[in-house]
């Protein structure tokens, strides 16, 4: 049993090794902007998700894999953009698939995404979510920090980068340490796969981990 504090740090685990080429793509983009005027809207997409994360922690082990993933599924959905992640993760090759194999690839995206954060988050022992009231702008995207804290007092940093479309706020990145980018990691191990073979070994791959992570 874990202690519930993000394993595998923080949801990075099969991908290359983190170096300075994995700082998220936000952070290397173009002047800051103002922040919104109603920081809230910002930030009530991610603290709806770590809401439903400690739900999740406290349903634990004991409750079915899928069951877990079923209660955070419609909260992934509302708080991340995943077409847009999916899209710059696969990068230039995403035109190119053929729609329905851009569908499919999709699906299974969600379905990983919901199972990191499951497997993840899988026990309660008293841990907290802290949120900043202030936001980071990056260009024309906001940074929301949040910390998890344990109860031994362990604090560990996740950022969301906050684009705001035609379905609100969203995050389209995951900041570990505040610099680390999901996406830019993402994105050398989903390109990789698409070199060697195409849409058809990144569905593979993306089933295999979902597979690996739910049976523990």
């Amino acid at each position: 049993m874990t202690t519930a504090l993000p394993r595998r740090h923080f949801l990075f685990a099969g991908t290359a090794l983190l170096t300075a080429a994995a700082l998220s793509p936000a952070l290397l983009a173009g002047p800051a902007q103002a922040a919104p005027s109603d920081a809230k809207s910002v930030i009530a997409p991610i603290a709806a998700l770590c809401d439903a994360l400690i739900a999740v922690m406290k349903a634990g082990t004991k409750t079915p894999f899928d069951q877990r993933a079923a209660m955070l599924g419609p909260t992934i959905d509302k708080t991340f953009n995943l077409d847009a992640i999916l899209k710059v993760s696969v990068g230039f090759d995403w035109s190119n698939l053929p729609a329905d194999q851009r569908k499919t690839l999709l699906a299974a995206f969600r379905r990983y995404t919901i199972a990191s954060y499951v497997s993840s988050f899988d026990n309660f022992d008293g841990q907290r979510f802290v949120i900043a009231p202030e936001l980071r702008a990056v260009g024309a995207e906001q940074v929301v920090a949040t910390k998890i804290i344990a109860r031994n007092g362990e604090t560990h940093a996740l950022d969301y980068v906050m684009r705001q479309g035609p379905d609100g706020w969203q995050a389209v990145d995951v900041l570990a340490d505040g610099t680390i980018s999901r996406v830019a990691v993402q994105r050398s191990d989903f390109r990789q796969l698409l070199s060697h073979g195409g849409g058809p070994a990144l569905l593979a791959s993306l089933e295999r981990k979902v597979a690996d992570l739910s049976n523990g």
